[in-house]
């Protein structure tokens, strides 16, 4: 098997897996997880034997052609950008599956639970892996569609459900944005792959189109990392159980949307328009999220609304344009996967085994779980920027890009310096505050955690700590590779644990000194917040919930104006819509047809069009149902006769047996539902019916002579005469075109009108049955009836 092959089935084990995670769950309970971690695992190996390459400057793609016509391929893009995010997908996925073996121990679900954790996997993986911009989108979405489905896996409660709901709307109304975005830079590039987008960074900046593309990108990478105001389905998704809030919140998810900022730096970077929007949005979400972390007392909410600030922190540095920023950027990301996703698993830790997540009500619980609390420690120091941990480098590479000194970005240093050090506070509040203190009393007795429960929180706090000790095997493997991709040229990280005296270290002591300061006055602080937003009232949260109510409100007066019961309301409304898009783009964009030319008509084709015109006419002037019906078949046998006089007997037959039919049905359908044999209708109904129509028929008149009008394209009419023997071994072309070549159409058109003709007689049936019901029952059957 080649590297291709083996590239598809690593990213295709996932989705193999979510097929035997039930099966294998009944098998073994919860120990299938030591089995099903084995799949994220195998798909970190894989993906780690290109570091070598990839380190070096290379890139390894490959796929399979798709939709060639298109240009549309299921194609892979792995460089350093990619490749980090399918180690950290992959590594932190195997411990959750681990975690969620423990955590979720006896659950009569779990079984189906790993089944969604795998495909959501699977859906991360090949999103960052995606080379083709539909390859993107589709798995984009999936992840959206699996992440409901993770977050409302509690699906009996409505807060859960609600949480779910939330989620795919805001993420998967992004996504709508994203495809546009996607489409407005393939229709400015011509290109389709991002590896092909690269280079054409130029041409799509000097586009009229780019800030349309831009905005729109903006608005898909948003709402999936959570950026003020679209942050607020994130800390409601915290319903969700902890293995989800820790892998989705941690390095999946929500870092989607900044993944794709990032990968789309070197093409939409640089400009004005990007360094305004991002830093701004960024700093925003960064300072209000650790605001909204300050109001929590639930460990979960807290860390969420600390995630949220951290991706405005990455969102800010993406976009902030400063040396320095790209690396901060990819410093802080690696070490914010493994610093968060530790302290949620650790979060849930605590929950599992003392029955509360309330931060209140916990305290003294370092004597009876004191592995869980050394590995808080662990996490917290690093988010807090402290050494010896991969968070005091990230910190410091952070600082070192806002240490330019010109007013935007002082300013921005001070927001981030606010916002690291509420986030400071909030690390210690959640690894601190439980553990110290006399004991309380909590609903379950309080102990240490198993195994699988604490394994996960314990490698991810250990390899924050080895990250920085090896520092420079990791700026050469993950830290220069991925800076170089983002950046679109070639970057080298170098920063290590060595003390650098200098502005970036005096940010990060003001940091440390604020931290503290915040966190000792915590209570007061809370307080302070809660009183100001009850003061506020409104927000985005409640903004949703409002905008889901006025959809559903508007959905109902339009169905009920709309879908009102009345055939004669959805014809008209139908027909009126066809006359609008028959009439109104040739007026706009000037593609009206030419006056026609009238040939010298034979006397016999006037004769069979004047029965025609006559028929129309005794349609209109009939005075019972059945004598239009009747006169209506006259428009279908002068077609029929046409049809004979230009060679096309088949047709002509078709035609006739049609009219017929059509005739006979109807004709048998009104006198059985016995309706009042006349239509006498007042004018006012009969002249806009009267305009419609004519709308219509002048509409199609104009579409038919501008299409005769063009050059005529023989491609298909050559096609068929060459191989209508060859391949359908018939000689009548016309025959062979409705049967072989479009077989399953012409069957499908048979289906629907033996469909349609089943309906008409079961509603006839139906109506004759009520007769006799009513006439068994009620001795005034005609007054019944009528």
């Amino acid at each position: 098997m080649n590297v291709t092959d083996l590239t598809f089935l690593a990213l295709c084990l996932p989705f193999l897996g979510a097929l035997v995670a039930p099966w294998l769950t009944r098998a073994l309970g919860h120990n299938a997880a030591w089995v099903l971690a084995l799949i994220p695992v195998a798909v970190f190996l894989h993906f780690t034997g290109f570091s070598a390459e990839i380190a070096n400057g290379g890139t390894v793609t490959g796929g399979y052609a798709w939709v060639p016509s298109f240009d549309v391929r299921f194609s892979w893009l792995i460089d350093g950008l990619s490749l980090t995010f399918i180690l950290l997908i992959s590594g932190i996925g195997a411990l959750i599956v681990l975690y969620a073996g423990g955590y979720l121990k006896g659950h009569p679900h779990q079984g189906r639970f790993f089944s969604f954790l795998l495909m959501f996997m699977g859906s991360m993986l090949g999103l960052v892996a995606s080379d083709s911009f539909l390859m993107l989108f589709v798995f984009w979405e999936l992840t959206s569609i699996t992440s409901f489905l993770l977050i409302g896996f509690d699906h009996q409660r409505e807060a859960a459900r609600r949480a779910a709901f939330q989620a795919l709307v805001v993420t998967g109304g992004g996504g709508l944005f994203l495809l546009a975005g996607l489409i407005v830079l393939w229709n400015i590039s011509g290109v389709a792959q991002f590896s092909g987008l690269a280079s054409l960074g130029p041409l799509v900046k000097a586009s009229p189109l780019y800030l349309a593309a831009l905005i729109l990108v903006l608005g898909g990478a948003f709402t999936k990392s959570a950026q003020f105001p679209f942050h607020f389905w994130l800390p409601n998704a915290m319903e969700a159980p902890t293995p989800v809030s820790a892998y989705l919140h941690s390095a999946t998810m929500v870092k989607a949307g900044v993944y794709l900022l990032m990968r789309l730096n070197p093409v939409l970077g640089g400009t004005v328009e990007w360094q305004i929007i991002l830093p701004v949005f960024g700093a925003a979400t960064l300072l209000i999220g650790a605001l909204l972390a300050v109001r929590q007392t639930d460990l979960k909410l807290m860390l969420a609304y600390t995630t949220m600030s951290s991706l405005g922190l990455l969102v800010m540095l993406t976009g902030f344009g400063a040396p320095y920023a790209i690396e901060a950027a990819v410093l802080y990301l690696v070490a914010h996967s493994l610093f968060k996703g530790a302290l949620f698993m650790v979060a849930g830790v605590i929950d599992h085994e003392t029955g509360t997540r309330d931060v209140t009500r916990l305290g003294g619980l370092r004597s009876a779980m004191p592995l869980t609390f050394a590995i808080a420690q662990a996490a917290a120091i690093s988010m807090g920027g402290l050494p010896p941990f991969f968070g005091f480098l990230a910190k410091e590479e952070v600082y070192a890009a806002l240490s330019v000194f010109d007013p935007r970005s002082i300013a921005f240093a001070a927001l981030a310096v606010i916002g690291n050090a509420l986030m400071f506070a909030i690390a210690f509040a959640v690894a601190l505050k439980p553990f110290i203190g006399q004991p309380v009393a909590t609903p379950k007795h309080a102990h240490e955690a198993p195994l699988l429960l604490w394994l996960g929180p314990a490698v991810l706090a250990l390899a924050g700590l080895a990250a920085a000790v090896l520092s420079g095997t990791v700026h050469a493997l993950i830290s220069s590779p991925m800076a170089s991709a983002i950046a679109g040229e070639a970057r080298t990280v170098t920063l290590s644990l060595e003390p650098h005296l200098g502005v970036p270290l005096a940010l990060s002591a003001l940091t440390v000194a604020a931290g503290i300061g915040f966190y000792l006055g915590l209570a007061r602080l809370r307080a302070g917040i809660a009183a100001v937003l009850t003061a506020i009232g409104w927000g985005p949260d409640r903004g949703f919930d409002q905008a889901i109510r006025g959809l559903l409100r508007l959905s109902f007066a339009v169905t009920r104006r709309l879908q009102n019961g009345r055939l004669d309301t959805y014809m008209t409304m139908t027909f009126v819509m066809v006359a609008v898009v028959l009439l109104v783009p040739p007026f706009l964009f000037g593609e009206l047809a030419r006056p026609p030319i009238f040939p010298s008509i034979p006397l016999h084709e006037l004769a069979i069009m004047a029965i025609a015109v006559i028929g129309l006419v005794a349609v209109l002037l009939a005075k019972d149902r059945l004598t239009a019906i009747v006169s209506l078949g006259i428009q279908g046998f002068s077609v029929a006769v046409i049809f004979l006089l230009y060679g096309a007997p088949d047709l002509a037959f078709t035609q006739f047996m049609i009219e017929t039919l059509a005739v006979v049905i109807l004709a048998l359908v009104m006198t059985r539902l016995r309706l009042s044999p006349s239509d006498r209708r007042p004018l006012r109904q009969t002249l806009p019916d009267a305009a419609i129509a004519l709308a219509c028929g002048l509409g199609v008149t104009l579409l038919l002579l501008k299409v005769t009008q063009g050059p005529f394209n023989t491609a298909l009419t050559d096609f068929f005469n060459q191989y209508s023997k060859t391949i359908a071994h018939g000689g009548n072309v016309v025959n062979v075109i409705i049967v072989d070549f479009r077989g399953t159409d012409t069957l499908g058109e048979i289906a629907v009108v033996m469909i349609a003709g089943l309906a008409v007689l079961s509603l006839v049936r139906l109506r004759a049955g009520s007769m006799r019901r009513i006439a068994d029952n009620d001795p005034d059957t005609e007054e019944a009836g009528r």
